[in-house]
């Protein structure tokens, strides 16, 4: 992933960013995050980055035409963690308005690219 990482930097991309919490629909958020980026709609990107203020990907995240957070529960970690570093123009997707609730939902197939649908909507 480190090769594609320099290229992201000079911008034009849109980035996708999941929750990976411990819970279901954290697995379901980073499956759906991971199956967008094989699919070519975006790619993935490092959240604990954004988190830890990492200079690199900061600049990417800077420089992105398109932002997705995707969040598995209602705490939206995940847009939580974009808007204090400072990033206010993204696209949210929180699982629970997919009708997806945590403790409650298994990342199935179908519930991951139910999810990647509306990501991919999103990135549109």
């Amino acid at each position: 992933m480190s090769s594609n990482t320099g290229a992201s930097c000079c911008g034009g991309t849109k980035l996708i960013f999941a929750c990976s919490g411990a819970a279901d629909v954290g697995a379901i958020a980073d499956q759906a995050a991971r199956k967008l980026t094989k699919d070519g709609a975006g790619k993935m990107f490092c959240l604990a980055g954004v988190g830890g203020r990492v200079s690199g990907i900061m600049k990417t995240t800077g420089a992105a035409d398109k932002i997705l957070a995707i969040d598995g529960c209602p705490l939206n970690c995940a847009k939580n963690c974009l808007e204090q570093a400072g990033f206010q123009k993204y696209e949210h997707l929180q699982l629970a308005d997919l009708g997806m609730e945590k403790g409650k939902t298994p990342p199935t197939p179908e519930n991951v690219a139910k999810v990647a649908e509306k990501g991919a909507e999103k990135l549109a």
